[in-house]
């Protein structure tokens, strides 16, 4: 019996591996045969291979139709068009996009040295300097050779077995993205039509030719994709056709020496698999040139996560008299620097000291405990999604585990995790946290996060539906498995259980009453657990805001969802292109019921923290400081920074800002409120933006520094087009003022924070040919919302600054202090 329907796909990227891969399972459950036919390519494959899904070729907005011939087919009809309808538009997300190209001012200071720059596109952000040397590629024909004899199959199913072990070893041993990444590739030589086309042809070819037969025509599929995401895992094809190869004989490559790095190095390819970049001292590379990759490559994303700058666009040819030779790679600025002159290096020098500072600065508050200004502590924790991102968030400076996702234990699998499996986890995370503090909370399934083994009915509405607390009673087996591996993880740490979707005091008393269960099990088995445990609830559901009293009754502690809470409380789905931009956690009905979860809390003596991208926003971050909040968790990258901004928050203002914000109108209103205490807070000079002593060699390098300087004391958002501004009000005419002295200013959008910088040099400079050298320079760079300010400044130094004494008087202060109480005094700013 055949049946059939039609659908358009949604799916932002296409249908590429991830999203086949949940299609697949879904058909594997069915006896039926299954075709999925892409009706704009006529590409036709089977729905139970995601290397066939994938060769469809099928893009965002595509019509299709999957066909059903056998003698489930009316059922799997069914079933799939609803989990097409409903689930399937939930397995990809659009991709992160870079910043535009075009966009990209090259800045004066670097310019002005003529610079050999060979421009490229930007991958992954950040800046390296090493000697450039070239990776040449295995050559997979090499392995043609191999004859063929009468163990062709077994050669294949052990090369398999091999390699199909590393990948699960470094699926367990990984970062998250090595976990994602080398699924993807253990999930194709897994794949049916990739196993069943080798084995096809093994009667009459041998390993290696049945290999590359296949992997030609794999890549054949895919080059042909109108998708570039698409075209794009060709490599990932490759990179497991080699790596078998090698399995398969090992002994073809024993003649050719293994590509190392000797020295701090930037390394050009034209291809680079994920697994050879992971063979990489990380020690010693500080960049990639990859000729032909895109933004989603693996080996792209394996490179921003290890924070290694990438530029791609780039020929081996263009920079071959390079090779060897020490160059420059900023893919801030999308550049490669050859040949770099005196001058050139000394601008990226200093590009790379003020990255570094900048990161430095940051970092040592990293194991600092999070304090404000006037000594009020609150807790700075991470929120992770699997046990091997905890050991890297307490290395960046995380105060607790304020969010263990515990979901995506369950997600992107066949069948649920066991015991024995989640203790492991939950163990691993405990032990890194030393003490400290790790919210675990349960499964949170269902909604926006579908599993397929527990085939969950159909929702019009999958955010207000059946899903976390509310699937327990249903799956209480697993429910109670969940509860057994924390308890038991538990005696290696300070674990708290929280419990999702919480809405009344009905399903936490459920809840307790399933955990004092698993517990009496527990004891009966002599099993040991933390007795004490702590349990708490995620608020994201308002109706707890209003009862939160008589919850105080029921937990130990409170989390607030903010993202979820937000949504829900404003009836807004951020995901929702239509309505997203009435999405703002700045709305004052969100402020006001934040205070009602924290006062009544703390009146209760219970705990709140705050998880969820809200925390880690530097704008927000003193109303959250102004509630009362004990704890706020965010990403692991965010902490450092965080902690660092902490330190200028006065916890006693911040409560009378919060107070204010709470009795706003608007959001707008809110936000301006934000906008002012911003403005009072950067005093126009400070100690941090003047500079004893200065090395600096020249104007440019002058301007550089300053500039740059005020990117990392956080007075501008953009270094390079606030730089931009400074070089144009240079063009008009040169600001020195004679006598050794010039002022550089510009009226600039891109100044955050009106300053003043200053720099007195400890050897005079060139500044222009018509006002002489200079040792002692002053910078205005002020906010265009600034009124007069700009002028009044500029004229009040220029007329100071004919006087001897007052030029004296700043050349011979000991200490920027001095220079401060100077200006200041005769300014009078």
């Amino acid at each position: 019996m055949t049946h059939q329907f039609q659908f358009q796909c949604v799916l932002p990227n296409g249908i590429h591996a991830r999203p086949a891969n949940h299609l697949e399972q879904q058909c594997r459950q069915f006896a039926c045969q299954i075709i999925l036919t892409n009706h704009r390519t006529n590409n036709s494959g089977d729905a139970k291979s995601v290397l066939a899904l994938v060769g469809t070729d099928t893009l965002l907005n595509d019509n299709c139709t999957l066909n059903f011939e056998g003698i489930d087919s009316e059922q799997a009809c069914q079933t799939l068009q609803s989990y097409i309808e409903q689930q399937f538009p939930h397995c990809d997300e659009a991709l992160e996009t870079l910043a535009d190209d075009s966009e990209i001012v090259l800045p004066q200071s670097l310019l002005r040295h003529q610079p050999h720059l060979i421009t490229g596109k930007r991958l992954a952000p950040g800046i390296g300097c090493g000697v450039l040397v070239a990776m040449s590629q295995i050559d997979p024909q090499q392995f043609a050779i191999a004859a063929h004899d009468d163990n062709e199959a077994q050669r294949f199913e052990q090369a398999r077995l091999q390699v199909s072990t590393n990948l699960n070893q470094t699926i367990t041993n990984g970062s998250h993205h090595e976990q994602e990444i080398t699924s993807a590739h253990l999930a194709i030589i897994n794949d049916s039509s990739f196993i069943d086309g080798v084995m096809a042809l093994l009667a009459n070819h041998s390993t290696a030719n049945a290999i590359l037969a296949v992997m030609e025509k794999l890549c054949q599929q895919l080059e042909q994709s109108a998708s570039s995401y698409l075209r794009e895992r060709v490599l990932d094809i490759k990179d497991v056709s080699l790596q078998l190869l090698t399995a398969a004989y090992p002994n073809v490559l024993d003649n050719q020496t293994a590509f190392s790095l000797q020295q701090p190095s930037i390394v050009i390819a034209n291809d680079l698999t994920p697994s050879q970049f992971l063979g990489l001292d990380k020690a010693l590379l500080q960049g990639l040139v990859l000729t032909h990759a895109g933004s989603t490559s693996h080996t792209v994303i394996l490179a921003r996560a290890f924070n290694i700058p990438t530029l791609s666009g780039i020929e081996l040819k263009e920079c071959t008299t390079a090779l060897n030779h020490n160059v420059y790679l900023d893919a801030q600025l999308g550049v490669l620097a050859i040949e770099p002159s005196i001058e050139v290096s000394g601008y990226f020098n200093r590009a790379i000291t003020l990255a570094n500072t900048l990161k430095q600065q940051q970092s040592q508050y990293a194991h600092q405990q999070a304090t404000t200004a006037d000594g009020h502590t609150i807790e700075v924790a991470a929120n992770i999604a699997c046990s091997v991102e905890a050991a890297n968030a307490f290395a960046q400076g995380a105060e607790g585990i304020g969010l263990f996702r515990t979901e995506m234990l369950f997600m992107d699998r066949h069948q649920a995790p066991d015991e024995e499996e989640q203790f492991n986890h939950y163990r691993e995370v405990l032990t890194a946290a030393n003490g400290k503090s790790v919210i675990i909370r349960t499964m949170d399934i269902g909604g926006d996060k579908p599993i397929d083994y527990l085939a969950l009915p159909h929702e019009n509405n999958p955010f207000l539906g059946y899903r976390a607390v509310r699937i327990y009673p249903q799956f209480l087996a697993l429910f109670h498995t969940q509860l057994t591996a924390i308890l038991r993880a538990s005696v290696h740490g300070k674990a708290k259980i929280m419990i999702p979707m919480i809405q009344s005091i009905e399903e936490i008393r459920w809840v307790k009453q399933q955990l004092q269960l698993v517990k009496q099990q527990l004891t009966e088995q002599n099993i040991a657990f933390d007795t004490d445990i702590q349990l708490g609830i995620m608020v994201e559901v308002p109706s707890v805001a209003f009862i939160v009293d008589l919850f105080c009754q029921e937990v130990d502690f409170f989390s607030i969802g903010s993202n979820d809470m937000t949504q829900y409380l404003l009836a807004v789905d951020r995901d929702n292109a239509s309505v997203s931009k009435l999405y703002n956690s700045l709305a004052p009905a969100f402020l006001r019921l934040l205070k009602q979860v924290v006062t009544t809390a703390h009146a209760h003596g219970k705990w709140v923290g705050l998880c969820g991208e809200l925390g880690a926003d530097s704008k927000v971050l003193p109303l959250l400081v102004g509630a009362g909040l004990d704890e706020i968790s965010m990403s692991a990258p965010k902490i450092a920074a965080t902690k660092a901004h902490l330190t200028t928050i006065n916890f006693t203002d911040s409560q009378t800002l919060f107070a204010q914000a709470c009795e706003c109108a608007t959001i707008e209103d809110v936000e301006a409120l934000l906008e002012q205490r911003q403005a009072q807070l950067k005093p126009i000079l400070v100690q941090q933006c003047v500079f004893k002593a200065a090395d600096f060699a020249n104007k440019e390098e002058v301007i550089q520094a300053l500039v740059g300087n005020l990117g990392i004391q956080g007075r501008t958002d953009d270094v390079y087009k606030l730089e931009d501004d400074v070089w144009a009000r240079e063009a008009v005419f040169s600001t020195g003022l004679g006598h050794g002295f010039a002022i550089p200013h510009t009226k600039s959008e891109h100044i955050r924070h009106s300053s003043i910088s200053i720099a007195h040099l400890d050897k005079p400079i060139d500044w222009m040919s018509d006002s002489g050298d200079v040792d002692f320079i002053i910078m205005l760079t002020l906010n265009k919302d600034q009124g007069d300010q700009h002028m009044r400044i500029f004229a009040g130094l220029a007329r100071k600054l004919i006087h001897e004494s007052f030029r004296d008087s700043l050349r011979q202060a000991e200490s920027p202090e001095a220079i401060i109480a100077i200006i200041e005094d005769q300014i009078g700013l």
